[in-house]
């Protein structure tokens, strides 16, 4: 069996670290991926994916990283399951985190250009 997802991206906004309920800390990295074809317009679309990060993970990207810069997700897919106020089941997939990689960020993208018209 086989449980694992590759996402390469950039990050929609700046990552904040948050704290369980167990004191756990708790990132939501969301990334914009554009889909490798086009659409009916002949535009590519985007998807927005939303991952979870822990502790170490999750404060190395928070500090490294901002809104803009380019990164590699390895993880896995997740379910959970509880029990809306209604008593009604509510199923959720969480992508977790296990590897995130830096590969660009804006700096360097910025600095290329200006190496490129010179």
């Amino acid at each position: 069996m086989l449980n694992q997802i590759v996402l390469v991206g950039r990050l929609t906004r700046n990552i904040k670290i948050n704290k369980s309920d167990k004191g756990k800390k708790i990132a939501t990295i969301s990334l914009a991926i554009p889909r490798s074809f086009k659409n009916i317009d002949g535009t590519y679309d985007t998807d927005f994916i939303d991952c979870i990060a822990f502790e170490n993970i999750a404060e190395n990207t928070a500090t490294y990283c901002k809104k803009g810069d380019i990164v590699g997700v390895k993880g896995r897919v997740q379910s959970r399951v509880f029990e809306d106020d209604n008593g009604k089941r509510e199923y959720l997939i969480d992508i977790v985190a296990e590897k995130i990689t830096f590969l660009s960020s804006k700096k360097d993208e910025e600095k290329g250009e200006e190496l490129d018209n010179n």
